[in-house]
């Protein structure tokens, strides 16, 4: 389908779908942690709750699966928002962190296969090419989510909106409005449905199978020890800006999505003309950037530390949603439900479990004020400055693209 040829009212349903499904996650992810902080023993929690991402991709190739053998990807869709829904509204409810992190846990079991469902819902239905002037409506719904807390606190005199169960609220009615219009998306049927079934595929594990070609095992390994530097900014920049002073962190931040929005419409643009490698190479130098910037930032030109904010965007549009494009085009049709599942476990599942984990030794071993539990920034942000230089070098040599279609 050429880009030309998408029907207008095609393009805004899948520009609404990914509105809304990047708008339910962050009114209550965001706030999540120090809602769970103020919880009678929700300190302990606060920890796995904010594990519950990652954790959440280990049942998106299994619902790729699904997509790919069983059921129409907007049904799929649907039946994940729906269920999402239920179990929000059940968490408005619990008192108890344990079971919070429980239900919780839940929701991203069925919340986080949806990013790689509507991707390939997205791609199936527009071109690679259009892909990432819709997916730029994700960019939007996610900065739009803070609608919720401003019509909580000025209409419904909810003092402390973001401090309350009611963000729990907000994100069942963003999924039942994601559920509903699902039905109205544009149908994407299964490409495998009644070709022979192995123990592979009902497991949702049959786009392991792509491994086999160098060209995917390469992308895989180095997509994967990307997202150590990558989802430090994530998970870590909030605490990296607490400790340097900063007081309005989710406003300081949102101008990296501002941004993004700018350079997700780039993309197209940049990998038509330099290729999804030299794209990869490009996303990972810009990597270096922001830590090159968060590295002199942290030793006191502060001013440089908008300058790693504001690359969000280009490193966020050429290494996940880039992958995202590549495994498309990649990937068999009967295969690319699941893969763009598998492209999530690698990208939020095990490399955020993987950066986590090396992140974390790396600012314990980094600690200036063990009282005010406060860290010398200036090292770990030259590792990761070195990681992504090698990266960019190691995709620059190693990884040489093959895809199933025009690119």
């Amino acid at each position: 389908m050429s880009d030309t040829s998408m029907p207008l009212n095609t393009r805004i349903k899948l520009s609404a779908m990914m509105f809304l499904q990047f708008m339910m996650l962050p009114c209550w992810f965001i706030p999540m942690f120090a809602y769970v902080n103020k919880m009678e023993g929700g300190g302990q929690w606060a920890f796995w709750c904010g594990m519950i991402m990652a954790f959440g991709n280990i049942t998106a190739p299994l619902f790729g699966m699904f997509s790919d053998r069983f059921m129409n990807s907007e049904k799929v869709l649907a039946l994940c928002n729906f269920a999402g829904a239920g179990l929000l509204l059940w968490a408005w409810k619990i008192q108890d962190p344990k079971m919070l992190f429980i239900c919780l846990l839940l929701v991203m079991l069925f919340y986080m296969p949806t990013w790689a469902i509507t991707a390939n819902i997205a791609m199936s239905n527009s071109t690679t090419e259009a892909f990432p002037q819709i997916r730029v409506f994700g960019s939007l719904g996610w900065v739009a989510s803070a609608v919720f807390s401003l019509i909580g606190t000025k209409f419904f005199g909810i003092e402390n909106f973001d401090s309350t169960s009611h963000i729990f609220l907000s994100g069942a009615i963003a999924s039942v409005l994601g559920g509903v219009l699902a039905f109205f998306l544009p149908p994407t049927p299964p490409k495998a449905k009644g070709t022979p079934m192995s123990i592979a595929d009902a497991l949702g594990l049959k786009a392991f199978v792509l491994f086999k070609r160098p060209d995917f095992l390469v992308f895989g390994v180095l997509i994967l020890l990307a997202m150590i530097p990558f989802q430090w900014y994530n998970v870590y920049n909030g605490q990296y800006l607490t400790e340097k002073g900063f007081k309005f962190l989710t406003l300081t931040t949102n101008l990296g999505q501002v941004f993004e929005l700018v350079f997700m419409l780039m993309i197209p643009f940049i990998l038509k003309k330099a290729g999804y490698k030299w794209g990869m190479v490009i996303g990972l130098l810009a990597l270096v950037v922001r830590y090159g910037c968060f590295y002199f930032g942290a030793t006191g030109v502060n001013a440089l530390d908008f300058g790693g904010i504001f690359v969000h965007g280009l490193i966020f549009g050429l290494l996940i949603i880039g992958s995202q494009m590549y495994v498309d085009a990649a990937a068999p049709a009967e295969l690319r439900g699941q893969a763009q599942g598998l492209i999530g476990l690698i990208t939020f599942g095990a490399g955020t479990l993987l950066s986590n984990w090396v992140f974390q030794k790396i600012l314990d071993a980094n600690i200036a004020d063990a009282v005010a539990k406060t860290h010398t920034w200036t090292k770990p942000y030259l590792y990761a400055v070195i990681m992504g230089a090698v990266l960019a070098v190691l995709m620059a040599v190693l990884f040489q693209p093959r895809t199933e279609k025009k690119a």
